[in-house]
């Protein structure tokens, strides 16, 4: 059987399953997507442009669709998915409306008479790994710039959004664009081989540390550029506030989202001693006021853990937690895919917890004494991706922000992600960028043309 398939996890039931890509089909794609881009490069800037626009109004327009596929491939919530659908939109059109800037010559001054600029070219064909947890958004801010630029796509995404897969290949095919984005159910051992084939130019992943190290060893093997977005276990630093009230919604607002799976929530509530008490009380009884319950109800805040494995892993990362010391504030308990938010305390660097990604509804609250400690604490750990600052006081929100080993650095607000700002980490949270102007420079050649 396919690795492919859909698996409601609200329910267990099996809906539907996608055949693996055989060999030959797969060569075949490999070379239409090389043919397609030896056309695609030379097309218009404009054209080019108005081809991904209308990717994106056709991601609104099938909205509805849409968001419903993602419900029973990944228990989304409705309302959450709907959300999504509208923000890949949002990505794609951005990158129709910047196409002029993203392709366009940059002068360099230069010392002696002529002139000087670089121009960014197209790559070839580029592999994109996709992860479950958010089917439209990670595709559109990897494949959108790319096809603007010129680039063609080979999608490989997550074993269990096939149908979210097949639909936006459907998009994708009916703005004229077959051939520059390709869906393949492919292998583990498949897209070894795509990365391996000299017409393939790249590779962009995004997903577990597992995954990115498997893919950048490959990609490495075969000297091909790698893009690699992996995990995140964000702080939430807390220092002063005027309204605490609205400080922990936003704590709980930023680790509940996508019901916790999401690689730049907060999972690390850092708390200074004066707030810590009045926080931990108001953040613990939020977190359990959450609802958890059917993905298509208009008021779930939680629905199910994307699979019954992924929710058995967070139990038992929480049960270890608590056997090495830590506090069980609230939850910690499962039921099937379904895990209830919960909050930890007294987790020490001598503990797995203190260095694992919860990928799931779990917080983590520390007690910190001051301004360095909270730094201290914030930065030790393998990861940055992103982080979150709460502070009234905005020289210490520069100094702080300064001092955060993150590649995102949000002061005062959460959930601000936007087509705009570019989005990634450093450490073992990823090596580039998507999303902003600097998405589009990952998989160019910046040629420099001199002359006299």
């Amino acid at each position: 059987m396919s690795d492919y398939a859909v698996v409601n996890p609200a329910t267990g039931e099996t809906l539907a399953t996608y055949p693996t890509i055989s060999d030959a089909d797969l060569e075949q794609a490999i070379a239409t997507a090389d043919a397609t881009y030896r056309v695609w490069r030379d097309v218009p800037v404009a054209e080019r442009a108005g081809r991904v626009r209308r990717v994106a109004e056709l991601h609104r327009e099938r909205r509805d669709e849409l968001a419903a596929i993602i419900v029973r491939e990944m228990g989304k919530p409705l309302v959450a998915a709907l959300g999504e659908v509208d923000f890949a939109a949002d990505i794609t059109e951005y990158y129709a409306d910047n196409a002029e800037k993203i392709t366009g010559d940059q002068p360099i001054d230069i010392l002696g008479e002529g002139s000087a600029v670089i121009r960014r070219s197209a790559l070839g064909v580029l592999l994109g790994i996709m992860p479950w947890n958010f089917p439209y958004y990670q595709v559109a801010r990897f494949a959108a710039p790319n096809i603007v630029v010129g680039n063609t796509i080979l999608l490989k995404h997550a074993p269990q959004c096939p149908e979210s897969a097949a639909a936006i290949e459907r998009i994708y095919r009916d703005a004229g664009l077959e051939g520059a984005y390709i869906n393949v159910y492919a292998t583990n051992e498949q897209a070894a081989t795509i990365i391996g084939d000299p017409r393939v130019q790249g590779v962009s992943v995004t997903g577990s540390e597992r995954a990115g190290a498997a893919v950048a060893e490959a990609a490495g093997r075969n000297l091909k550029k790698v893009a690699l977005e992996l995990g995140g276990s964000d702080p939430f630093i807390l220092l002063s506030t005027d309204d605490l009230d609205a400080t922990v919604q936003a704590a709980v607002d930023a680790r509940l989202d996508n019901t916790g799976q999401s690689c730049n929530a907060a999972k690390r509530f850092i708390v200074t001693e004066g707030l810590y008490d009045a926080f931990l009380e108001k953040f613990a009884a939020a977190m359990t006021a959450a609802k958890v319950g059917d993905p298509l109800a208009d008021d779930t805040v939680l629905g199910p853990l994307s699979s019954v494995t992924a929710a058995e892993r967070l139990a038992e990362q929480v049960d270890r937690a608590v056997s090495q010391g830590a506090t069980l504030v609230t939850g910690g308990k499962r039921d099937g895919a379904f895990y209830a938010p919960t909050v930890l305390t007294d987790v020490t660097s001598e503990m797995d917890a203190y260095r694992e990604e919860f990928f799931g509804p779990v917080g983590v609250v520390y007690k910190v004494a001051d301004e360095d400690e909270a730094v201290k604490v914030a930065n030790d750990t393998p990861f940055g991706l992103g982080s979150y600052l709460f502070t009234t006081d905005q020289k210490q929100a520069e100094r702080v922000a300064d001092k955060i080993d993150a590649g995102m650095v949000y002061v005062n607000v959460v959930l601000a992600d936007s087509p705009e700002l570019p989005f990634g980490g450093v450490k073992r949270s990823g090596t580039s960028r998507e999303l902003g102007l600097l998405a589009a420079d990952e998989f160019v050649n910046k040629k420099l043309i001199r002359i006299a």
